[in-house]
């Protein structure tokens, strides 16, 4: 399989390298300057950071490997403080680099810290899951959770390059390759129809990772995410649209203690963002029908039952808001985003009730 590239424009530019064998990039991501370079992986993934290491000691960098654990678990300040002391005991300077391998946590781990670390060093970034492919390694969005919520610490720091290189995705649990396929869908009802049509007319090939489309669905869903970074690094304006159905999936793994696959939350969390809309007469109510027939044709779960007042109050430290004002992304239509402010609290507990059912 050929390999295809995805620019990432704005202040710092880098490319998006899709395909198989892509690992030969990554000494020209690193770049010349640096001869330390700290491999941040899952420790549940030593197959997969091994290569890694091997093409970076080939090219001549000094290579630590330095394990985490796996998916939000390693998310969290301790492990973070973990890292710089590692960065710390092998000289890193700010012209040395860190790698991160793994799934979106490790991407988002691997980020903060070559963000945080002598305030900010090169950062090339694995990603190994769907999910990391299609969004958390792509847009420079970096952070770790702390108990009040997700990723409410970070900062934005786009990486040196990111590649997805696709002969890792046929390892992946099924539920996971699945769960990544939400943010997937989500591309493609705020800005590529395209997306819907592919999977709506081979959803058992979507669903699976060596399915007819898999690449035009990976290398679809990055673009949208580039063109969006591209004009808005840092999420002043237009890049909110990229939050759709974030406001309730981000409050749902919370009261799941993270434990609920992302993707998972959502896809719920995008049809509860379109009954929303439809509740304040903005979008018809056969689009939220396309919603949760596209959803479910590919195992995605279309809702949810928990108490509504603990998720509310989640939702009110969502990132989106505006002193007390919440604020979501909606659509008007099929890649028309919007927003909607303020809305009632009836109209939201009425969308609520909408995905509890």
């Amino acid at each position: 399989m050929t390999q295809s590239r995805v620019h990432v424009g704005g202040p710092d530019p880098y490319d998006v390298v899709i395909g198989t064998g892509v690992l030969g990039e990554l000494p020209r991501m690193v770049g010349e300057r640096a001869r330390t370079v700290a491999v941040v992986h899952a420790e549940g993934l030593p197959e997969i950071a091994r290569p890694v290491c091997g093409a970076l000691e080939q090219a001549g960098y000094t290579v630590h490997a330095l394990p985490v654990p796996d998916g939000e678990a390693a998310k969290e300040t301790g492990v973070l403080a973990g890292l710089w002391s590692a960065f710390a005991r092998h000289g890193m300077t700010r012209t040395d680099a860190v790698v991160g391998v793994g799934g979106g946590a490790t991407t988002d781990l691997a980020g903060f810290a070559a963000a945080s670390w002598l305030r900010g060093v090169p950062a090339v970034l694995v990603p190994t899951t769907l999910l990391g492919m299609v969004d958390a390694a792509v847009g420079g969005k970096t952070g770790i959770n702390i108990p009040e919520g997700k990723n409410l610490v970070g900062a934005f720091h786009p990486p040196a390059g990111v590649l997805c290189e696709l002969a890792t995705l046929v390892t992946m649990p099924r539920e996971d390759y699945i769960s990544g396929l939400a943010e997937i869908i989500k591309a493609g009802f705020i800005a590529d129809p395209k997306i819907l049509e592919l999977v709506e007319d081979d959803p058992a090939g979507a669903a699976s990772p060596d399915g007819p489309h898999t690449r035009e669905l990976v290398e679809r869903a990055v673009q949208v995410k580039a063109d969006v970074v591209s004009a808005d690094l840092k999420e002043s304006g237009l890049r909110e649209i990229l939050n759709y159905g974030h406001t309730l999936a981000h409050a749902i793994e919370k009261a799941e203690d993270y434990r609920f696959r992302h993707g998972h939350a959502v896809a719920i969390g995008m049809v509860y963002a379109a009954e929303l809309a439809r509740l304040a007469g903005r979008l018809p109510a056969g689009v939220v029908q396309r919603h949760r027939d596209i959803l479910t044709s590919v195992g995605l779960p279309v809702s949810y039952a928990a108490d509504w007042a603990g998720l509310r109050a989640t939702m009110t430290i969502d990132k989106k808001s505006r002193g007390s004002t919440l604020r979501f992304v909606v659509l008007d239509g099929v890649a028309e985003p919007g927003r909607l402010e303020g809305p009632d609290e009836e109209l939201l507990a009425a969308a609520y009730r909408e995905v509890s059912r």
